[in-house]
C-alpha cells in the first residue's frame, strides 16, 4: 500500500470520534505519525489500538483545548521531539445551543468562542514556527455552511465558524510565500453525534460517514497540494468539483 505521508508528523484535535476518528485512521493508512489530542485518555487509547492494528504509530495527548497554556506546552514538546510539524488539523469543535441569539447563556457562548475559535488561534500561534520548519506544512480547519448562511437559531456556532474562516484565510495570506498551505473544509451533513444533536429527526443512514470524508483531508495534507486560503466543500468534492483533488 502506498504511504504518501510516510515520515510526516501530524497533529489532530478531536481525534477520538466522529470526523476526527476517520481522519486519524486515514492518516495512519497514509503513513503519518499522529499526535492525537482528545479529552479522555480511554478514548485516545482505543484509537491508539486501532492505529497500531494498521501498523502505524501515534502519540496520545489528553487535553482540554480550553487549557490554552497546555497548547503552548504541547508546542514545546513537539519542538523537542521532532523539531517540526508537517500537518496541523484543527478538527475539534462544539455545537453549542441551537436557540435565539438572546437566549444563549453567556457561559455557553464563551465555551463556543474558546473551543471553536480561540483554541485554533492558539494552535496556529504555537505551531506556526514548527509548520515553517517543515518542507511542506499543511494546516486544515473545519468550518460549516452556516458560517455564510447565517441560519436562524445557529448564531453561536455560525459566528465562531465565520470567525474561524476569517482567521485561517488571514493566516493563509500571511504564509503565502512560504511552504505552508492553510485551508478549511466544510463537511456538510456527515454521520456524527454532533449532526445527530443538531438534526434529531434525520435518518443517519442517509448520510456519508467520517470514513467517507477522511480521504479528502489526506489529499489536502500532501506536499503537492498547493491551494491556499480556500474553504473547500466536501459535497462539491464528491461531485468532482475540484480537479486538483482528483
Amino acid at each position: 500500500m502506498s504511504k504518501p505521508l510516510s515520515g510526516k508528523i501530524a497533529l489532530l484535535t478531536g481525534a477520538t470520534r466522529g470526523i476526527g476518528a476517520g481522519i486519524a485512521l486515514a492518516l495512519a493508512d497514509a503513513g503519518a505519525h499522529i499526535i492525537m489530542v482528545g479529552r479522555t485518555t480511554g478514548a485516545l487509547e482505543e484509537m491508539d489500538d486501532a492505529i497500531r492494528a494498521r501498523g502505524a504509530e501515534a502519540s496520545l495527548v489528553p487535553m482540554n483545548l480550553k487549557d490554552f497554556d497546555a497548547i503552548d506546552r504541547l508546542g514545546g514538546l513537539v519542538a523537542e521531539n521532532w523539531g517540526k510539524l508537517d500537518i496541523l488539523i484543527g478538527n475539534a469543535g462544539i455545537l453549542g445551543p441551537i436557540s435565539p441569539v438572546g437566549h444563549i447563556p453567556p457561559k455557553e457562548w464563551q465555551d463556543l468562542i474558546d473551543i471553536n475559535l480561540t483554541a485554533n488561534y492558539r494552535l496556529l500561534r504555537s505551531f506556526d514556527p514548527l509548520l515553517r520548519a517543515s518542507d511542506a506544512g499543511r494546516a486544515i480547519f473545519v468550518s460549516s455552511g452556516v458560517a455564510s448562511s447565517c441560519r436562524a437559531y445557529w448564531g453561536g456556532y455560525a459566528s465562531t465558524k465565520a470567525a474561524l474562516e476569517c482567521l485561517v484565510k488571514t493566516y493563509a495570506n500571511e504564509i503565502h510565500n512560504t511552504a505552508i498551505r492553510a485551508n478549511l473544509i466544510n463537511p456538510g451533513p456527515i454521520r456524527t453525534s454532533m449532526r445527530a444533536a443538531a438534526m434529531p429527526g434525520e435518518d443517519p443512514d442517509t448520510l456519508d460517514t467520517p470514513d467517507d470524508i477522511a480521504p479528502m483531508f489526506v489529499k489536502m495534507c500532501l506536499p503537492g497540494f498547493q491551494q491556499n486560503g480556500q474553504v473547500l466543500d466536501y459535497q462539491a468534492y464528491k461531485k468532482g468539483a475540484y480537479d486538483f483533488l482528483a
